[in-house]
């Protein structure tokens, strides 16, 4: 189903960005979720052709569009694999929106740039060996000492930890806040910087080719000029952020779960069983209908929802809603299409393998299906 928002300048830029995706990304997917590394030369060649952050202000060397073309980005490389998706998108419609949104014009001059042309590919770094979805107390500190904060700490599960360039760090400036989330704040933390170095790359159940990995902070000297927005009020940087980042997890989640039915109705349609096709049973009939009609469901809601968030409207009933709905939804869809290849499914010549390991992180991360539902729950004034 198209969205409504959609003209003809957006298909525009969907049929330039799919005729680069076929010729400079399909070819190559498997090899480099084999070496599970995006080259950078990619990154360069998506930035030359203006589809890295498509929404940063022409001042800093963007196309100042909106949200929607976001969302057109996502769909298209989510197509691709899921791995393209989530250290691209992570990188234009997450990270990078800190930048721009809180940053001083000297760090926006300095870095956006770079985002828009691939040279600088970003990270944020939340997430800690003993705090995942309890954000507050976080373990990492940064001390101050003169032009600098000295940063101490590890962080771990950090999507383009290994060949990023820039990441924006969480960490504690005030261990003695009470309530504890008022000491957080963000520090963009540089390559180079001394004291900090990449832990392991960690080795993922899917999504290979997105650098998953640990980041350790031992003294790490940042300066000061690379506080992101205040001191103190980072929590609420990111939990105003984090609403945008859920509906770019639910957008890749709708996506996959409609590749995946794409496959096995293609394969139920010309694989034979008992003398007659797979898609003749009843049983599959009804298999596919009830997913397809869950998947038509969460593309009207999606679309409902996108086009209120590029008009700036707070969203986090619905955010959270779409967030936990949909990847619920797409392990269902995985579960049910794997199963419909039959023995096939587990072998990985074929591709609904690769989507089917994949898709379960996506109800983990950018906050769990429980904390969404908590989130809904207060929302609901419960």
């Amino acid at each position: 189903m198209e969205a409504t928002f959609f003209t003809e300048e957006h298909q525009i830029f969907r049929n330039s960005l799919r005729k680069m995706l076929e010729k400079e990304a399909y070819p190559y997917y498997n090899h480099w979720d084999k070496e599970q590394k995006i080259p950078r030369e990619f990154w360069l060649k998506m930035g030359e052709n203006g589809f890295l952050c498509p929404w940063i202000a022409e001042e800093y060397g963007g196309l100042g569009l909106d949200f929607t073309y976001s969302m057109i980005l996502i769909e298209e490389l989510q197509k691709v694999g899921a791995g393209l998706a989530s250290s691209m998108t992570l990188h234009t419609d997450i990270v990078s929106p800190y930048i721009l949104s809180l940053g001083t014009k000297e760090q926006k001059q300095k870095w956006l740039p770079g985002c828009i042309s691939g040279e600088v590919i970003t990270a944020i770094a939340m997430t800690e060996p003993g705090a995942g979805s309890d954000l507050a107390n976080i373990k990492t500190t940064a001390r101050r000492e003169g032009d600098y904060y000295i940063v101490n700490g590890e962080k771990t599960f950090i999507t383009n930890a290994i060949y990023g360039d820039l990441v924006i760090l969480v960490c504690k400036t005030d261990p003695k806040a009470s309530p504890s989330h008022r000491g957080i704040s963000l520090l963009l933390v540089e390559n180079g910087t001394e004291g900090f170095k990449r832990g392991k790359k960690l080795d993922k159940i899917g999504q290979h080719c997105s650098d998953t990995g640990e980041l350790v902070f031992e003294d790490a000297k940042v300066p000061v000029s690379n506080l992101l927005g205040e001191e103190g009020k980072g929590f609420y940087y990111l939990m105003d952020k984090l609403q945008q980042e859920r509906l770019v997890v639910a957008i890749e989640c709708l996506v996959e779960a409609e590749e995946m039915l794409r496959l096995t109705i293609d394969y139920v349609k010309n694989r034979q069983a008992f003398g007659t096709l797979i898609s003749k049973f009843q049983n599959t009939q009804f298999k596919i209908a009830e997913m397809a009609t869950e998947i038509e469901l969460g593309r009207s809601f999606i679309h409902r929802v996108v086009e209120r968030h590029a008009k700036g409207e707070k969203l986090i009933k619905e955010a959270s809603m779409a967030k936990w709905w949909i990847t619920e939804m797409t392990k269902r869809v995985a579960a049910e299409c794997l199963h419909l290849h039959g023995g096939y499914g587990y072998i990985e010549e074929y591709e609904i393998a690769r989507r089917y390991r994949d898709t379960p992180v996506a109800s983990i991360y950018a906050g769990s299906t429980e904390i969404m539902k908590t989130i809904i729950a207060k929302q609901l004034d419960l």
